[in-house]
């Protein structure tokens, strides 16, 4: 059965959540005190509303009870995101994901039962300061506090190397999960593959390690 879900606060961060859903098909229900903000989805989601996340009736005559993950995506507001995480919790909503001001709000999110917390602006900048370190830096994305999946193309410095001869793992204490190859991704790529300058490496491990990989193998000079 195809998943449920629902996106409370309509500006630019569960904006994009629902565009992103409903062009995969997702069937979506948008939530927003801003009238005109739920007219501007209405044709883009399943159902938008306009209506007080904070009212657990409204909830309940929604459905929320009968959606499998709510995004909160509440702005500048952090008390209406905080009870509406208090609310959907209460109500048995299987996943919730909120979105975090800062690292206080992180903290309560998490003690009042919030299954995930993001941190979209402080992520982004994380990203873009990587894409500014070196063009060869296609994507960085955060695993956990101290830990990254980087997405580099291979350069000329590690070009016609096999993996055994970078020996990536024992020199930086980085994994090469995958090497996209043109339309062909190789997962899990043996010792003996040669790399190309145009390859694309997808490299996990903790951020120490990733630096010192990036700085010594995938920046240029």
């Amino acid at each position: 059965m195809k998943k449920t879900f629902a996106v409370v606060g309509l500006g630019r961060f569960g904006g994009s959540i629902c565009r992103e859903l409903s062009r995969e098909g997702m069937e979506v229900l948008a939530l927003d005190l801003d009238e005109n903000k739920v007219n501007e989805y209405r044709e883009i989601v399943s159902h938008a509303v306009m209506a007080d996340s904070t009212d657990e009736l409204v909830l309940k005559e929604l459905g929320f009870r009968n959606i499998d993950h709510v995004i909160v995506a509440i702005g500048d507001n952090i008390q209406a995101s905080m009870l509406t995480t208090l609310i959907l919790k209460e109500m048995g909503i299987r996943m919730i994901t909120v979105k975090a001001q800062n690292d206080y709000h992180e903290k309560i999110l998490n003690k009042i039962g919030a299954d995930q917390v993001v941190h979209p602006e402080r992520d982004m900048g994380k990203r873009i300061a990587h894409h500014i370190i070196s063009d060869n830096i296609l994507d960085y994305i955060e695993l956990s506090d101290d830990h990254s999946v980087v997405e580099v193309k291979a350069g000329r410095k590690m070009s016609g190397k096999t993996l055994i001869d970078l020996d990536i793992r024992a020199q930086y204490g980085c994994n090469i999960v995958a090497i996209k190859r043109g339309k062909d991704v190789i997962v899990s790529p043996m010792a003996t593959e040669q790399v190309n300058a145009s390859d694309i490496l997808i490299v996990i491990g903790a951020d120490k390690d990733v630096n010192r990989f990036e700085k010594n193998l995938v920046v240029e000079d």
